[in-house]
């Protein structure tokens, strides 16, 4: 040996050893450093350990690599005074050296060079700061973000200290024990000099900062609006004491969300996406590339838990040695003690530390997760094709059973259908749900490889112990793997099943809100609610499974340490051995050891588990096919700006394209996604192709600069041509070429950009003002935005508005007309600086006098030079004079003509066009004057270019959505009442002798260890001591989520007793009957184990009463709502209640309440404990006491708050992602993909600093852990020098410490208990929130039913009649009518015609009780509607509005939702629309479809969901429509018109006695609307037919007009009266349409039948 006089290498009682590791540990540190770096810079293990995302490159990703960058200004006095102390060191450890080498006293030649050593050391150490600062220099703006520390210093300058301070210890170990003498003067100054050094070196480096601001960062800001974390210093950091501030400012008063500062760059969405996404990572699985882009923080997580677990067992080991000490208190013994308990400390604050840093990696790990994720799915969902109508087919026969019965098949995968994809339901999940459950379990896998770690240690002790006894215990581990495996299965196939479900419903309830008022329409609300109840009921079906599987996991593994040591102490006593005390009680404390990973593994290993099931759809998700290189900005690089233009063109070659559906490849599977090989595939896909409506033959190449006509008949394919155009419909062969411009850095001459805009058919607008949606983030210029609101014909609107155009349009436009909607989606067309416009019929929601002034004012002005047009429009004769090119669509799909008007002209076809498309207004009418217009839209005249501007600054606009509402202060009890009730009282009152009698157990268990004890001999209570010490805390949760590894081994309350407390002399010797006494121990292991299963049967049974109440009364709450509720509401906003607030109420609310109950009751012990066995620890406890109380009041209060906002800003994502979703195709269009992209990553980084900062995922967490655990250190310090000062007998010396630790690891958990329960409640607060949203009416008032017969058309006198009717939207508001009073009789037709806000709408709405009257009343067939209930008045009466709404499924579906018709009827009014053929209802008629329920039926793709579709309209087509046509969510698989024929089937089902149309034909060519007209003749002959329309033609031939203005009736009388009236309003409309003659010859017609 090295030392030859020493017992060991850890004898530090030698100064041989000491010296040995003073000169080695340094050196070898340095040499292993080394090592590392050389081993990561040349292999590839070096990827694993590189920061994916430095400071600096975060910082140049957010800002742009071309913003100039400063260099930091670095402290130069720092690596001056490094460099200077260890230079100083190194000289003196080189004078030593010598004189050593001169006397060489030892005799030892390797201790003479021993002082070189350490002085080359201290020469790295003196050169190292000043090498540091070169590189930074060097590297210019680009410094490190540890400029400032060197981290390989900090660590060689603790090692230092730690020699110094043993040598240090070594002297006064030295005096205490022998009373040896200090040393000389001399060599105490030196050492005091040396310790001065190394506490200036250490002081110095935790001074500096862990990184310098660069110029980009406003050091003043730091702290405020700058997160600090990256620039603290390093002891603020090991302290965590840079979260101080934001707890002092929780703690004095509510936070808002601009006290919390920004994220770390490092930790912001946009750098952490572009780095995710870069080249490296892809095409690798979505999990290798999760682990890749964070594998650092997780390798450091990793180290620093197991770091964790080794000190974790450093706390009973040594305070075994402390009791052993204080048993034979000798001088050296207690010398010993008192080092023991320093060490001890040490180990604490170490392991304290060690769990905040790698708590913290964990957490950073997990947050980046959660941002890469989200941002992937929404960069996903720029870019995928829309597949969503393919899951509109109803479910096949036997799914369900498949379902719920899909755990019996060995691979467990979910069975869904091969083609479909993520509907908007799931896609919402994906990113709520999902992504946050994969981050918790990010965070959590310190767990899944610290438990077995720590079951290593305890087994290799055992094995020490019992020998191979020991293993016989663990083999029962391995017969129950048969039933753990099976249960592990079951529970990836019960979480597919339930994600799946939940799915559903999220779609359904999308669906519901979506189409809300469309379902009041109709009073379809019960059944709607009763559909979503059903997939509800499923959905909790599979959480029953869920919680049933838990709770048999937890049964297992919670008795499987009892078995194991029944086993094992089974099998050493039959192996002839005798159980002696020590080895029974030791053996005890290491199975006890053992409960907590034991009981803890089937939690995570569940949660790994569903997290597999997570990676999986998420994947699946990223898989899915994407739309075209040419149609996604996203899937190019940006491009530098150009100035010039290419020769561009735009058009279509050789195309044939079909509707987006999964292709061949994908449906395979060839592309790698995952699909059961069993997956039902369709029965005939050439039949499906066969009805499947494609373009066929499509060559067209539009002219640059001119403006081109696309028409044709309802159906043909016009918007079809628009989106294949736009790159949204799929290629159905390969020759198929797109020519599709998109390059807004190029600019032309006249400064439009070599890009598209777009305006669809069905216009899609944002939740923003009228101005921000035309500006559409262009850059803004004053007078080209006057511009296009004067030619779009939008001031006399504006003026109408008290907000002008800083008006707030309401979700999907509820703010405005039809008429309205469309011209500012073409205005946001108009304003882009676009080379080409795509318009989709605009001329259908305007009437003729507003279509004609675009034409005049827009299409031949100046906003419309050199830009090349598409218009898609019936109005031919209109847009002629301007047109320069045709495209006629033809049946099948194809184009039957095309040229330019002068060619088409010339060959006599454009007469025969035009002619098939005539419309109102021809080409010799008079241009529409502004002032006209102005007199059409009901304002008092044209505001000037910039008055509009001025009036809207002279106050701020209303806001149509207020900011959501957010709690304050401590959760209210009526809160509490509200979730206890739900989950019924009795499940509480249950609950409490279910916990009185698990802590029985857990004092019977102490009680009974200590008669054991007793039975042995006069040394047995020691032993004792060291069992109960090894026991953890009670957790009747173990393996629910809510244990943390990072408890102390001995932090449990015990039961005082001594050796002789318990007489025991009526039970056998302990020594002779071991087995009784191990008996009696596993009888109450076992009975706490099924006490704490029946305690998670009646939780689980408490939490299920409560969610599935809650959600009843929400769905029912929310869905009978007001209308003006709907349209102040943001979606996103009730379906964060739906989905993450529902879904913690499904999950940790309940366990949050009973660990929070049961935290207390444990602090409430450990206060007893401590109060009765050591009354004097109370002093000390009361002082201790009040510092966890201001830790736990800060962090309570901060949390709270910061959960609540974490709650709100939540919202504004699923918001804004359901916009997104539905205007997608807008979006691409306009190649505004990047710039949305980038709004999201700002709302993703709001919602994320608030969760990243507060409870689980943050840092006040680790700031409580740490300052508690540190706490909790102190405290065992001080009692433990309180016992070894000897005021504690050594009897006692064991419980007064445990008392000590139970009572600081009880206030730990109370206190994170009660915040992670208030954080809960959260959910609770916002689901009440909206149980008491203002209600509609009742459905109905049993007290006033009308008779089945109500309203009767056989009324001959007045069926409706209105009696001076006043109308206000609110109280405050003036009236939107007044004075209303007019009678309309059973079986007539009456027009509704008025200039924009003449109140025509609210009169409509006014009949069905949309708006309730403030004055007069609305009779029908003598019934005063307000006296009857909104159920009885709506299903009676029957509204087609302009927007007709489809749901997902089929077209029976549709037609007949709830099957009240048999097939022939619903085909018959599908003939009577003009939806289908005579020939093919005939064929249906003769071969009948039975209408079995779940029929299997052919699925029909759509695309994106904003848009219209085609399927059917020619002659051709129409047979492609039947009953079992599927209908995808919205009908965007159909046409607007189409859309509208269905709801007019929907109409002539009803039988209504008053029919109510609001615009519905005008999305129709005229020679359907021709043909329809005639249908409602025919059709609504017995029914009182009240028609809002635009066209004048329309209404001609009714009976009755009645022409409303300003919220009054101006005239009411028959057409022919008011178009002979001269002056009145009626006939000046009729002037002003250019058409007043053949309108005349109409009216005088009708009048004459």
């Amino acid at each position: 040996m090295i030392c030859l006089d020493s017992p060991g290498i850890l004898d530090f009682s030698n100064s041989c050893v000491r010296a040995l590791w003073a000169t080695f540990l340094p050196l070898a540190f340095l040499v292993t450093v080394a090592l590392f770096s050389l081993l990561l810079s040349k292999t590839a293990l070096g990827v694993l350990f590189h920061n994916i995302l430095s400071l600096e490159e975060a910082e140049s990703l957010l800002h742009g690599s071309s913003t100039p960058l400063e260099p930091p200004k670095l402290q130069s006095w720092r690596p001056r005074v490094l460099s200077l102390l260890a230079f100083v060191e190194c000289a003196a450890w080189m004078a030593y050296g010598s004189y050593e080498i001169a006397i060489n006293t030892t005799g030892l030649a390797w201790m003479s060079w021993a002082p070189f050593i350490i002085a080359l050391t201290w020469f790295y150490a003196g050169l190292r700061p000043w090498t540091r600062s070169w590189f930074c220099s060097q590297s210019g703006p680009r410094v490190s973000s540890q400029a400032e520390i060197g981290y390989d210093l900090f660590a060689l300058y603790v090692i230092y200290f730690a020699a110094a301070l043993t040598e240090l210890g070594a002297v006064l170990y030295a005096r205490y024990t022998s009373g040896a003498p200090f040393p000389g003067g001399i060599a105490v100054g030196v050492m005091g000099a040396h310790f001065v050094v190394l506490g200036t070196l250490i002081g110095v480096v935790l001074c500096a900062p862990m990184a310098v601001p660069s110029s980009r960062v406003d050091r003043e800001k730091i702290g405020k609006e700058v997160s600090p974390e990256d620039y603290t210093t390093l002891w603020s950091w090991i302290t965590f004491s840079w979260v101080e501030s934001l707890i002092a400012l929780g703690t004095k008063r509510t936070l808002n969300e601009e006290d919390i500062w920004n994220l770390s760059p490092t930790l912001q969405s946009k750098p952490l996406f572009a780095k995710f996404n870069e080249s490296s990572f892809k095409g690798t699985a979505l999990l290798r590339r999760l682990f890749l882009a964070n594998s650092l923080d997780m390798i450091l997580d990793f180290l620093l838990a197991l770091l964790s677990v080794v000190l974790n067992y450093a706390s009973p080991f040594f305070l075994k040695r402390i009791l052993d000490a204080v048993a034979d208190p000798t001088p050296e013994n207690q010398a010993h003690a008192y080092i023991y308990a320093c060490l001890g400390f040490a180990a604490s604050l170490g392991k304290a530390q060690a769990d905040a840093q790698h708590l913290w990696h964990g957490r950073r790990a997990s947050t980046r997760v959660r941002n890469e994720l989200m941002a992937a799915i929404y960069d996903k969902a720029l870019k995928r094709k829309d597949f969503s109508g393919v899951g509109a087919a109803q479910e096949k026969p036997g799914t369900s059973a498949q379902a719920d019965s899909n755990q019996k098949g060995a691979s467990g995968k979910e069975k869904e259908a091969p083609a479909k994809s993520a509907d908007t339901g799931k896609i919402v999940q994906l990113m709520s749900a999902d992504a946050n459950r994969l981050s918790m379990s990010t965070a959590a896998l310190y767990f899944v490889y610290g438990a077995p770690f720590e079951i290593i240690i305890a087994c290799t002790f055992l094995y020490q112990l019992l020998g191979i006894s020991a293993f016989a215990g663990f083999f029962v581990l391995v017969v129950g793997s048969p039933l753990n495996h099976f249960l592990s299965k079951r529970a990836i196939s019960i979480t597919r099943g339930l994600l799946a479900a939940r799915d559903k419903r999220m779609g359904m309830l999308n669906e519901l809100i979506g189409a809300v008022r469309f379902i009041k329409f109709f009073a379809w609300e019960e059944r709607w609610i009763q559909k979503v109840q059903d997939l509800r009921e499923k959905e909790l079906a599979w959480l029953v499974r869920e919680r049933i599987n838990r709770i048999l996991f937890s049964l297992l593994w919670t008795c499987a340490p009892v078995m194991v040591s029944i086993v094992s102490f089974l099998t050493y006593i039959l192996l002839g051995n005798s159980l002696t005390v020590s080895k029974a009680f030791t053996a005890i404390a290491l199975f006890n050891m053992l409960k907590t990973p034991l009981n803890g593994l089937p939690h995570w290993i569940v949660a790994l588990l569903q997290s597999g099931v997570v990676v999986d759809r998420i994947a699946r998700f990223l898989e899915e096919e994407e739309v075209p290189d040419y149609t996604s900005t996203l899937k190019r690089a940006p491009a530098a700006p150009q100035p010039q233009l290419d020769d561009e063109v735009l058009g279509i070659d050789n195309g044939s394209f079909k509707w987006n559906a999964p292709t061949t490849a994908q449906a395979g599977n060839s592309n790698g996604s995952k699909v059961a090989p069993d997956e039902p595939r369709p029965v005939d896909e050439d039949s499906e192709e066969d009805n499947r409506f494609e373009l066929r033959d499509i060559s067209v190449r539009f002219p640059t600069g001119e403006l081109t006509v696309i028409t044709g008949p309802t159906g043909s394919g016009k918007t079809a041509l628009l989106l294949a155009l736009l790159g949204e419909m799929t290629p159905s062969t390969q020759s198929t070429v797109v020519h599709l411009p998109k390059n807004t850095t190029q600019v032309d001459a006249h400064g439009l950009m070599n890009s598209i805009s777009y305006c669809a058919q069905t216009p899609w607008l944002e939740h923003q003002s009228i101005k921000e949606n035309i500006i559409f983030r262009s850059p803004y210029n004053e007078e080209r935005y006057q511009q296009v609101l004067e030619f779009c014909a939008l001031n006399p609107d504006l003026a109408i508005f008290e907000d002008r155009d800083e008006t707030e349009i309401g979700a999907r436009g509820v703010s405005l007309s039809g008429g309205q909607k469309a011209r500012v989606a073409l205005a946001r067309a108009v304003y882009a600086r676009t080379k080409y416009i795509l318009l989709d019929d605009i001329f259908a929601a305007v009437d003729s006098h507003t279509a004609r002034f675009l034409f005049d004012h827009l299409f031949q002005g100046p906003l419309m030079a050199h830009r090349t047009i598409i218009l898609v429009t019936h109005h031919v004769e209109l847009i002629l004079p301007s047109a320069h090119y045709l495209v006629r669509m033809g049946p099948g799909g194809r184009i039957d003509t095309q040229g330019t008007i002068k060619d088409l002209r010339a060959s006599g076809v454009l007469e025969a066009i035009a002619k098939d498309s005539s419309i109102e207004a021809d080409t010799v009418e008079a241009p529409v004057k502004r002032q006209d217009l102005v007199d059409a839209a009901g304002a008092e005249g044209v505001l000037p270019p910039g008055i509009l501007a001025q009036a809207v600054a002279k106050k701020p606009a209303t806001k149509l959505v207020k900011e959501e509402v957010r709690a304050i202060g401590n959760v209210k009890w009526s809160i509490y009442k509200t979730y206890l009730e739900a989950s019924s009282w009795w499940t509480w009152v249950a609950i409490i002798p279910v916990l009185v009698a698990f802590q029985l157990c857990g004092i019977a268990e102490k009680v009974w260890l200590g008669i054991w004890g007793s039975s042995y001999d006069e040394t047995g209570f020691l032993a004792v001591l060291m069992a109960i010490l090894g026991q953890q805390p009670a957790e009747l949760t173990a393996g629910h989520g809510h244990f943390s590894p990072h408890d102390d081994v001995s932090s449990v309350h015990i039961l005082t007793f001594g050796h002789n407390s318990t007489s025991t002399s009526a039970l056998p010797s302990a020594n002779t009957h071991p087995m009784f006494y191990i008996g009696v121990f596993a009888a109450i292991g076992l009975g706490a184990a099924i006490l704490s299963t029946i305690n998670s049967i009646v939780q689980y049974v408490g939490a299920y009463r409560a969610s599935r109440r809650l959600f009843s009364e929400l769905l029912v709450t929310v869905t009978h709502a007001p209308m003006r509720w709907f349209d102040t509401t943001p979606t996103g906003r009730i379906l964060n209640r739906f989905s993450k607030d529902v879904e913690t109420l499904d999950s940790s609310l309940s366990s949050s309440i009973l660990s929070t109950a049961q935290s207390m009751t444990t602090f409430i012990a450990a206060i007893l404990t401590v109060g009765v066995i050591l009354p004097r620890f109370l002093a000390p406890a009361v002082l201790i006491g009040y510092f966890y109380y201001k830790l736990s009041l800060g962090y309570v209060k901060t949390g709270r708050d910061l959960r609540r906002m974490e709650s709100n800003t939540r919202s504004p994502i699923f918001s804004a992602f359901g916009e997104l979703l539905d205007g997608i195709v807008t979006i691409r269009a306009f190649s505004a993909e990047r710039l949305f992209f980038d709004e999201m990553h700002s709302k993703v980084d709001v919602t994320t600093r608030m969760w990243y900062t507060s409870w689980y995922a943050g840092m006040l967490i680790r700031y409580l852990l740490l300052h508690f655990d540190a706490l909790g250190a102190l405290s065992v310090f001080i009692t433990t020098l309180f016992v070894l000062s000897g005021s504690v007998s050594s009897e006692m010396a064991g419980v007064t410490i445990t008392s000590a630790m139970a009572f600081t690891a009880s206030v730990y958990w109370t206190c994170r208990q009660i915040t992670q329960l208030e954080m809960d409640l959260n959910s609770v607060e916002r689901v009440v929130e909206y149980l008491d949203v203002p209600q509609e009416p009742p459905a109905t008032i049993e007290s006033h039913r009308p008779p089945a017969y109500w309203p009767s058309n056989t009324n001959t006198t007045s069926l409706i009649a209105v009696e001076d009717l006043e109308i206000r939207y609110a109280p405050e508001l003036e009236p939107v009518l007044h004075g209303v009073s007019f009678t309309l009789r059973a079986r007539e037709r009456v027009g509704l015609l008025g200039r924009t806000g003449s109140g025509k709408s609210t009169l409509a709405m006014s009949l069905l009780r949309f708006v309730e009257p403030s004055k007069g009343r609305i009779v029908i067939d003598g019934i005063d509607i307000s006296t009857i209930g909104l159920q009885d008045l709506r299903s009676r009466l029957t509204i087609i509005p302009q927007d007709a709404v489809l749901f997902s499924g089929t077209i029976r579906d549709n037609l007949d939702p709830f099957q009240e018709h048999d097939d022939n009827t619903l085909r018959d009014v599908l003939l009577r629309v003009r939806l289908t053929a005579e020939s093919t209802n005939q064929s249906h008629r003769s071969s009948p479809v039975p209408r079995a329920e779940g029929e299997d039926r052919e699925p029909v793709p759509s695309s994106a969901s904003q848009s219209s579709r085609t399927i059917a309209g020619n002659e051709e087509q129409k047979g492609l429509i039947t009953l079992d046509t599927n209908v995808s969510a919205g009908g965007a698989n159909f046409s607007q018109g189409q859309r509208q024929l269905i709801a007019m089937a929907r109409a002539l089902l009803r039988q209504s006695s008053i029919i109510i149309m609001d615009e519905a034909t005008s999305s129709i060519d005229f020679k359907t609307d021709a043909t329809i007209q005639t249908t409602i003749r025919e059709e609504f002959g017995n029914s009182l037919l009240i028609t809002v329309a635009h066209r004048i033609k329309t209404v001609i031939d009714y009976d009755r007009l009645i022409i409303l203005d300003k919220g009054v009736i101006v005239e009411f009388d028959t057409p022919r009266n008011l178009i002979e009236k001269e002056g009145g309003v009626f006939r000046d409309m009729c002037l002003k349409s250019g058409v007043f003659d053949e309108l005349r010859e109409a009216a005088f017609a009708s009048t004459t039948n």
